[in-house]
């Protein structure tokens, strides 16, 4: 063993290290893409433990994950605290960071399709509702160009019915500055044509729409065997 000032040589922190070499201290200096994915996990975790440093804790988690970025984003935080060194807070840091890049990622120019019909509607949202043996009320927020700034889901219920609060709604969309909102749901059922309550509402919302300048374009309800749009069938 090697003896520095005759004690044992201890693992050095990342303090130890020469500046040039932390990941902090690189990200300011050279831009984050100049960092590999462990150091950028190790600047999250910010401290290791008295075994591990915040790079071999980081390296560690990665290899947990296959080093496979989208396989760690669905690592939820109890399963990440389930590692040596690993406490509530590193592991919050991880999962809020991985779900930023995701809706990042989901928000991008590139990745914003247009939503022009119901068919658009129904293709975007059949796999999130169609299936479900429950109620559940989303909505599809569009900018101007009718380009996805989002989807979000409102409320969820039983097998007859949710609740769809206005006030809800119109703060979702306004927070995400849509300028036009197609509401959805589903029908467990599979009875496709909309019950009184649903046009009820639907008609409800459209009126308070226009009074916030936000166009309620459309309202589709889903089943596993096929979809109603109200703007399809004139009710809007």
């Amino acid at each position: 063993m090697e003896v520095v000032n005759d004690r044992p040589y201890a693992k050095l922190s990342i303090r130890d290290w020469a500046q040039e070499d932390r990941p902090r201290e690189r990200l300011l200096t050279q831009g984050p893409k100049a960092l590999s994915d462990a150091e950028l996990v190790a600047i999250l975790i910010r401290s290791g433990t008295p075994q591990d440093t915040a790079l071999e804790l980081a390296q560690l988690i990665l290899h947990q994950a296959g080093n496979d970025l989208n396989r760690l984003g669905r690592v939820s935080a109890a399963e990440l605290m389930k590692l040596r060194g690993m406490g509530e807070a590193k592991a919050l840091s991880i999962v809020a960071a991985l779900e930023l890049g995701m809706r990042r990622r989901d928000s991008g120019v590139e990745a914003r399709p247009r939503i022009s019909t119901s068919t658009h509607v129904h293709e975007l949202m059949r796999p999130v509702l169609a299936d479900l043996h429950h109620e559940e009320f989303w909505l599809v927020l569009l900018d101007r160009g009718m380009r996805l700034l989002g989807k979000h889901r409102v409320s969820q219920g039983g097998m007859h019915g949710t609740v769809a609060d206005p006030k809800l709604i119109f703060r979702e969309a306004l927070e995400r500055r849509a300028s036009c909102l197609v509401l959805c749901h589903n029908h467990p059922s599979g009875q496709l044509r909309p019950s009184e309550e649903d046009r009820q509402l639907t008609h409800k919302l459209a009126a308070g729409g226009r009074l916030l300048d936000i166009l309620v374009q459309d309202h589709v309800i889903i089943t596993n065997a096929g979809y109603y749009s109200f703007a399809d069938n004139g009710q809007l």
